[in-house]
């Protein structure tokens, strides 16, 4: 219990109004550049700064690049500043998880982890009635068992990646999430999907099995017995039936423009918006550390949590809204 209690003591943000922030221990291999200022410049997935391909989307263009941009970022603005976009957009591959799709989600996740503006993160796609139809099979099929050994070893660890960023993720899935499309989904926090949405792990119907942490979160998600069974039948789920064995948390009717768990994603964003936000990220530490050790062990660890938050300035603007009978103004410090 002591070395647990160090270990947690000792995983800090080392940056901005972040710190004290206990976070899970990743490794990245790519950094964003620092301008003056010493706050880190957020990066596209093709390397562009996220400014320029936010202000691309904000005309509703695709801004060219060197090389394709399958996986992009938005920042809203306004009443949702604070909500960033993950834009998954390999419109000719229904955004399947080769190469470049996974070098270029790992790049923005790796720049995401450490963004102290990035308050709630949507995962949503641009491709019409699909999110993630799972593996590149074709980029698959020229590699020997070394490379798509190691190519599993990535898509595991980019799953580890968004699992393990410190603000609340949401995915939105408005059409299919097959494989390792489900598995991306459900290495974030919270899901939403239309009812016309079909998702599964399918892998045993090509004769392998979940390999980016399907098998284990998938038990953790809707049981143990029900997981086995979605596994080892390979069986698609509509969105009605996935919220009712928990898989997402709010399904809705498929609008005209085919973006109705988008929209909900964002309605559900909204709501955690408001909140304090350090003392969401360090809810969401407490429940994922927590859930992983015995009950004791995960006392401990709310209690770190906890210890935490006593000191920002958001919980005493919280107290004193509360006090005053007024909104909290709070500023993430």
């Amino acid at each position: 219990m002591a070395t647990l209690l160090r270990r947690l003591a000792g995983l800090r943000c080392s940056s901005g109004p972040w710190n004290g922030v206990i976070l899970r221990e990743t490794h990245s291999r790519t950094s964003a550049p620092v301008p003056r200022g010493g706050s880190p410049l957020l990066l596209a997935g093709d390397g562009r700064p996220l400014t320029a391909c936010c202000r691309a989307h904000s005309r509703g263009q695709h801004t060219q690049a060197a090389g394709p941009v399958e996986v992009d970022v938005k920042r809203l603005e306004g009443e949702d500043k604070g909500i960033v976009e993950v834009l998954l957009c390999r419109h000719k591959k229904k955004n399947a998880l080769g190469y470049v799709f996974v070098s270029q989600m790992k790049n923005l996740v790796s720049t995401l982890s450490c963004d102290s503006a990035a308050l709630v993160v949507v995962f949503r796609s641009l491709v019409p009635g699909v999110f993630c139809a799972g593996a590149d099979l074709k980029e698959r099929a020229g590699m020997n068992h070394a490379e798509s050994d190691l190519f599993v070893h990535g898509l595991r660890s980019l799953m580890t990646q968004i699992a393990s960023l410190p603000m609340p993720t949401i995915a939105a899935l408005d059409g299919v999430a097959l494989g390792g499309g489900l598995e991306l989904a459900m290495a974030c926090d919270l899901r939403t999907a239309a009812y016309t949405a079909q998702m599964g792990l399918i892998e045993t119907t090509r004769g392998l099995l979940p390999g980016a942490g399907g098998t284990q979160r998938l038990p953790r998600t809707v049981g143990i017995a029900l997981a086995k069974e979605l596994i080892f039948t390979g069986r698609r789920v509509g969105g009605q039936t996935a919220l009712e064995i928990g898989l997402v948390n709010r399904a809705v009717e498929q609008n005209q423009s085919g973006d109705a768990a988008y929209a909900e994603a964002l309605s559900l964003a909204r709501e955690i918006l408001p909140q304090a936000p350090i003392a969401v990220r360090l809810a969401k530490e407490a429940v994922n550390r927590g859930i992983e050790v015995d009950i004791s062990a995960a006392m401990a660890i709310e209690r770190l949590c906890y210890a935490r938050v006593i000191s920002t300035r958001d919980r005493q603007e919280g107290m004193a809204a509360f006090l005053e009978k007024r909104p909290p103004r709070y500023t993430g410090e």
